[in-house]
């Protein structure tokens, strides 16, 4: 009996996974877990790029521990980057997506380089402040050095790969992210990177996933789809054409695959995106701003800070405000379901996509602040909670009407997998919001997705559909 190691890794934790195949389903075992955090550094939110190596390496001799490891593949989210020189030395910070460095960039781009209809019709990537395209442009403008020394790019899980390997090996799902990607030729825009000013040298050669990178200790590490979102589609087991795919974790991705991109003008103006998947596949969805809203309130309920060193004040002014917080109590996600369940009569809804809640300095006042705005602040924990849920469940619901729209599609049910599948209350709004049979599962989708392609390009099955059916099993 074969094993294989996924390590799946999201922006606030990590995961190291065993995965085998017995009686015709895939069995798992998780074997380490770590949280994943945010440091200040030079006047930026960057990831702890070293202390995250370290941890994929600890997870990794821990599962050689357990069982010998056919196998290990190593997912995460999109758009990061890491530049190397040309001696294989980091030569930039590892700045997080939801630094402030990119305001106003796709305004500059726009005015000095090509308009968004035309990005758009050449990458097919939604408008989102954090595109590596607009990082790279903060870059070329606050330290044109680090550009001018760069040797190679790669992409966060690239760059994890390469120090499990020492091996630069690119890949083509976590690299569709960067909006530098010509969407139907699945390679990079060439024409687009010099336009924008940036060295062509350091884009290399892309490969697709069940790619082998090289060794770590003697085991084969093969490219799943590196971008988690990526991974996570390949674990739905959708019942037929007409289902929608929610990814919910961190971010809400909802949207379906297709075999072609989809870059008309209806698809640019409601700000769908066409992500790289596997075997050339297209996956056609929304970022949704998700679970990040409740992780953020939970975090500043409970006194932690998400990025080491930054100032706590607007929180503590937040805090205030709310009439039943209760200070040094630990809040888990399941007490904050329950008191937002309590809380049917509250019913201001805020606008989850705005860009208002991407980094804000306290997210419980960003929420009240919005919903005033809108409504009456909320003034307990379960107005809070009740008003992100509702306002999840909705955003939701008007994403897939787009969707049906843009498609042609009429769409009869969700298939939710991730973390969030685990929310019964957001499972039940999202179905009351939508009027769709909802399907929930598997909970480690990106994982599973991660697994099914290690195990596809070792054998264990011919292709995708059926893996997706040992799934169901």
């Amino acid at each position: 009996m074969r094993n294989y190691l996924a390590v799946d890794i999201g922006a606030s934790s990590g995961r190291h996974i065993l995965g085998r195949v017995e009686n015709g389903k895939i069995v798992l075992e998780e074997v380490f877990r770590f949280d994943n955090s945010q440091v200040r550094q030079k006047g930026h939110d960057c990831w702890d790029i070293d202390k995250l190596v370290a941890f994929v390496q600890t997870g990794i001799d821990e599962a050689m521990k357990k069982a010998e490891i056919d196998s290990i593949g190593l997912d995460t989210w999109g758009v990061d980057f890491v530049l190397l020189d040309e001696n294989g030395d980091r030569c930039s910070d590892v700045v997080a997506y939801r630094d402030t460095r990119t305001a106003g960039t796709d305004a500059e781009i726009e005015r000095d380089v090509l308009s968004f209809a035309d990005l758009y019709s050449r990458v097919g990537i939604q408008k989102t402040s954090f595109n590596t395209i607009y990082q790279l442009w903060a870059l070329k403008k606050e330290h044109p050095e680090q550009l001018e020394r760069a040797a190679h790019f790669l992409t966060v899980p690239e760059y994890l790969n390469y120090r499990l390997t020492g091996k630069i090996v690119h890949e083509y799902t976590d690299s569709s992210t960067t909006a530098l990607l010509d969407v139907k030729k699945r390679d990079w825009d060439f024409e687009l990177i010099e336009k924008l000013g940036l060295p062509t040298r350091i884009f290399g050669k892309l490969e697709m996933p069940g790619a082998t990178v090289g060794e770590y200790k003697g085991v084969k590490v093969v490219l799943p789809a590196l971008h988690d979102t990526g991974s996570a589609y390949l674990a739905v087991p959708a019942r037929d054409e007409r289902a929608v795919y929610l990814s919910s974790g961190t971010w809400s991705v909802l949207g379906v695959e297709s075999d072609h991109p989809i870059i008309s003008k209806a698809a640019r103006l409601a700000n769908f995106t066409n992500e790289g998947g596997a075997w050339a596949r297209y996956r056609f969805l929304k970022n949704i701003m998700g679970l990040w809203m409740i992780q953020s309130i939970r975090r500043e309920l409970n006194g932690t800070n998400y990025v080491e060193g930054k100032d706590g004040e607007a929180t503590k002014e937040a805090l205030a405000n709310l009439t039943d917080y209760r200070r040094g109590h630990q809040y888990s996600f399941a007490e904050l379901s329950n008191v937002a369940r309590g809380e049917n009569d509250y019913n201001v809804l805020v606008d989850v996509n705005e860009q208002r809640f991407m980094n804000p300095d306290s997210m419980i006042g960003e929420v009240m602040k919005a919903a005033s705005e809108d409504g009456r602040m909320p003034t307990t924990i379960g107005e809070l909670m009740q008003c992100v849920y509702k306002s999840l469940a909705e955003c939701y619901a008007r994403e897939i009407r787009s969707l049906s729209e843009i498609t042609g599609v009429n769409y009869t049910s969700i298939n939710i997998v991730g973390g969030g599948c685990q929310d019964l209350y957001l499972n039940a709004l999202t179905a009351e919001a939508t009027g769709l049979e909802v399907f929930t599962g598997p909970i480690e989708g990106t994982a599973i997705g991660n697994l099914i392609v290690q195990m596809i390009a070792a054998g264990e099955f011919k292709d995708l559909a059926e893996a997706r059916e040992a799934i169901q099993r």
